[in-house]
């Protein structure tokens, strides 16, 4: 009697053949947990606990992580402090290919917006004021925040003198510096000084163009 082929034995039906398996990824980074390691940090902060006093250990008992969590995704507590000073204030302005002057308000706004927040943010004014107190914090945010929104402002200045908006005699360092001194002065040292004019950063820069521009408004040269 003739007996069926056991199942094991039995040959594969002809089809495709099998896509091979995509490799699989790493851990994927969990946006909850970096947000719950962020808002531990400010509301510690809020609580009053400087930023030389914060740990790896106070910020993930407060944020319900473990300290893995939190060195897999900084190197150490300085690069964490860091992202979470940057992660307070606004990211720096886009350059949308407007006029330089354009492009020069949207810094000196930028600036004004910022100040603003510095007053009206006690976290973000306390966070920035202890900076000093942490010289080497104070290095790694200088190079990887005020350092890039610096030669942004280099990056337009460089523009307006390729396309003789501005002199090119004049020094870019002392450009760039001039265009944002008044807002970081009003900022900084005058903490009085008005900053609610939405309209400032046109006014400040069509003032400082008046003096270093190539062309002064009505065509006549300097």
């Amino acid at each position: 009697m003739q007996t069926d082929t056991p199942p094991a034995r039995r040959a594969a039906a002809p089809g495709p053949a099998p896509e091979p398996c995509a490799p699989r990824r790493g851990r994927p980074r969990s946006e909850a947990a970096e947000l719950a390691i962020y808002t531990a940090v400010e509301a510690l902060m809020e609580d009053g606990v400087g930023l030389t006093d914060l740990s790896i250990e106070r910020i993930a008992a407060a944020a319900g992580v473990g300290k893995a969590t939190i060195y897999r995704r900084w190197p150490n507590l300085e690069a964490l402090l860091v992202d979470v000073v940057a992660r307070l204030e606004a990211p720096p302005p886009q350059l949308c290919g407007g006029t330089v002057q354009d492009e020069l308000i949207g810094m000196v706004e930028y600036m004004r917006q910022r100040g603003l927040a510095k007053r009206s943010r006690w976290v973000l004014k306390s966070a920035l004021g202890q900076l000093h107190d942490w010289p080497e914090l104070r290095a790694v945010y200088q190079e990887r925040v005020v350092k890039p929104r610096r030669e942004l402002m280099r990056t337009i200045v460089r523009r307006g003198i390729a396309e003789g908006v501005l002199r090119a005699d004049l020094d870019l360092e002392l450009v760039c510096e001039v265009l944002m001194g008044p807002v970081l002065l009003r900022t900084i040292l005058w903490d009085d000084a008005p900053l609610d004019d939405p309209d400032l950063g046109r006014k400040m820069v069509d003032a400082i163009l008046n003096g270093v521009g190539a062309t002064p408004p009505g065509g006549q040269s300097h």
